[in-house]
C-alpha cells in the first residue's frame, strides 16, 4: 500500500521571508541615505546582492518596495496586525477624559514619526515631481492615516462621547491635518524643532481639538 509523503516547505517559506527582509532593509538604507529618486530596482538588487527579478518576486517594483519599507518602519515590525488593533492603540481608551485621550493619541502618533520620520523626510523633500508612484504613495498613506484617525475618534466617542456640538467628520478633519506627515516634516526637518518639541506641540493641539466644545457652527 502506498503512502502519501507530506512535503515540508517551511525552509523555502523562511528563505523567502528572509529575502523579503533583506530587500526591505537594503531599500530602507538606500532611501534614507540617497533619496527616493536616486533608488532604482537595479541599484537595490545590486546592493542587496540579488537579481532584479528576485526583488520583483519577493516584494515588487519600486512603488511596492517603498510602501513595504514604510509599513515596516511605521509598525516597528513585520507583524501584519493593523495599528488600530494593537495594544498600544487600544490602551488609549483608558484615558480618563477627552483631553487626556488627545494627549495619548498625540504621544502614540509622535512615536510613529520617531520611527518613520527619517523616511518621510526623504520622500517629501523633493516632492513627487512627475513620479506617479510617489504621488500614489503619498495619497495612500494619507488615506490610511485618515482611516486610523477615524478609528481614534470612534474610540474617543465610545469612551467619553464627543464634546458638545462636535461633528465627527470635522474632528477627523482636524486630527488628520494636525498629524500630517508634512506638518512633522515642516517643523522637525525644515524648522529644526526637536522631536520632543513636536510631540509636546501635538499633545497640546490634539488635547484642545478633542476637548473643545462647539456651538452655533455648521460645516
Amino acid at each position: 500500500m502506498s503512502r502519501t509523503r507530506s512535503y515540508d516547505n517551511s525552509g523555502r517559506v523562511e528563505a523567502a521571508a528572509e529575502t523579503r527582509r533583506r530587500v526591505i532593509a537594503t531599500a530602507r538604507d538606500l532611501l534614507v541615505s540617497e533619496g527616493y529618486h536616486a533608488m532604482s530596482v537595479a541599484q537595490l538588487a545590486r546592493t542587496a546582492g540579488l537579481s532584479p527579478q528576485t526583488v520583483y518576486n519577493s516584494v515588487g517594483g519600486k512603488a511596492e518596495v517603498v510602501k513595504a519599507v514604510y509599513d515596516v518602519m511605521l509598525a516597528g515590525d513585520e507583524d501584519p496586525t493593523p495599528m488600530s488593533e494593537r495594544p498600544e492603540f487600544l490602551a488609549m481608551g483608558e484615558a480618563p477624559d477627552r483631553a487626556a485621550f488627545g494627549r495619548a493619541y498625540a504621544a502614540w502618533s509622535a512615536s510613529i514619526y520617531a520611527r518613520v520620520g527619517s523616511l518621510l523626510g526623504v520622500l517629501l523633500a523633493d516632492g513627487a515631481g512627475g513620479d506617479q508612484g510617489l504621488r500614489d504613495f503619498v495619497s495612500t498613506i494619507d488615506r490610511e492615516r485618515r482611516t486610523g484617525n477615524g478609528h481614534a475618534v470612534d474610540t474617543l466617542e465610545r469612551r467619553h462621547g464627543l464634546a458638545p456640538g462636535r461633528d465627527r467628520e470635522e474632528l477627523v478633519d482636524e486630527i488628520w491635518t494636525l498629524t500630517a506627515a508634512e506638518v512633522y516634516d515642516r517643523l522637525v526637518r525644515r524648522c529644526g524643532w526637536t522631536h520632543e518639541a513636536y510631540a509636546a506641540w501635538l499633545g497640546d493641539a490634539l488635547a484642545a481639538a478633542t476637548a473643545r466644545e462647539v456651538s452655533g457652527r455648521k460645516r
